[in-house]
């Protein structure tokens, strides 16, 4: 299955920004254990989200949290 491609001119676009003012992020992970009864398998297993995060701090971009699990991580966002 093929991705729609978007058409986005950049210029209509804004800088996602640390509170810093800093414009580089680095892409991390995190891990959520899943039932071995919700997945459907035999074992427990774990399933990673990607997220970006603040180099300098550490903490999580928060629109790159699942809606669900902003709250969760509240207090490791920006």
């Amino acid at each position: 299955m093929n991705q729609p491609q978007l058409n986005i001119d950049m210029k209509n676009t804004t800088a996602v920004k640390t509170p810093d003012g800093d414009v580089v992020f680095q892409q991390g992970m995190i891990l959520r254990q899943v039932s071995k009864f919700v997945a459907g398998t035999d074992e427990d297993g774990i399933m990673p989200l990607p997220i970006f995060y603040d180099v300098k701090t550490g903490k999580i971009l928060k629109d790159t949290i699942p809606p669900d699990l902003r709250e969760e991580y509240s207090e490791y966002c920006v």
